[in-house]
């Protein structure tokens, strides 16, 4: 509806009703929109990082964020062995990080860590990927379900960022550098 009361008509070019979603068409309507990329990571005995895009800030008082992760991938028992961890905002420069971490072959545990630049947050010890946009260190507060997935709600508990960057962002299934 508009200001003034009146329906606007929703744009029918290309929709293809469907009885239910799809797999397929949630994806591709997914692509439609807009994400930063960034890489979580935990620390410990199951130490890991993963790129990821389904992150968002939830409340700034207290301060948190939640990030999803699939209940069948390694970070998700990291996170839960853990109870710790940490977000790196990806920088336009960083697409390299973005698919390393996102490549299943790559070792697993701290390992996986040895060719990348990276320091140990002060607060949980996470990696923290150099040149970032900006990184936090969270602990765990609450974990849900979420079909496939789980919510992991985090406290922040350290937060920093290198101004004047250029962001890494994902849309229509590709890798784009925002100013």
């Amino acid at each position: 509806m508009t200001s003034n009361g009146h329906s606007v008509p929703l744009p029918t070019a290309g929709f293809r009703p469907a009885a239910d979603p799809t797999p397929v068409s949630l994806r591709e309507a997914m692509a439609q929109f807009a994400t930063g990329i960034t890489v979580v990571t935990a620390p410990g005995e199951h130490c890991h990082g993963m790129t990821a895009n389904a992150f968002s800030s939830v409340s700034l008082e207290p301060p948190l964020v939640l990030c999803c992760i699939s209940r069948t991938a390694r970070m998700h028992a990291a996170i839960v062995s853990s109870r710790t961890f940490a977000v790196s905002m990806l920088g336009a420069d960083q697409e390299h990080l973005a698919r390393y971490f996102a490549d299943r072959s790559r070792p697993n545990g701290l390992a996986q860590f040895d060719t990348v630049d990276w320091v140990p947050g002060r607060r949980t010890g996470a990696p923290l990927l150099s040149g970032s946009l900006a990184w936090l260190e969270c602990e765990l507060t609450e974990s849900y379900e979420g079909g496939d997935h789980s919510i992991f709600l985090g406290r922040v508990l350290d937060s920093r960022r290198i101004p004047d960057q250029k962001a890494l962002v994902f849309y229509g299934g590709a890798f784009h550098r925002v100013a």
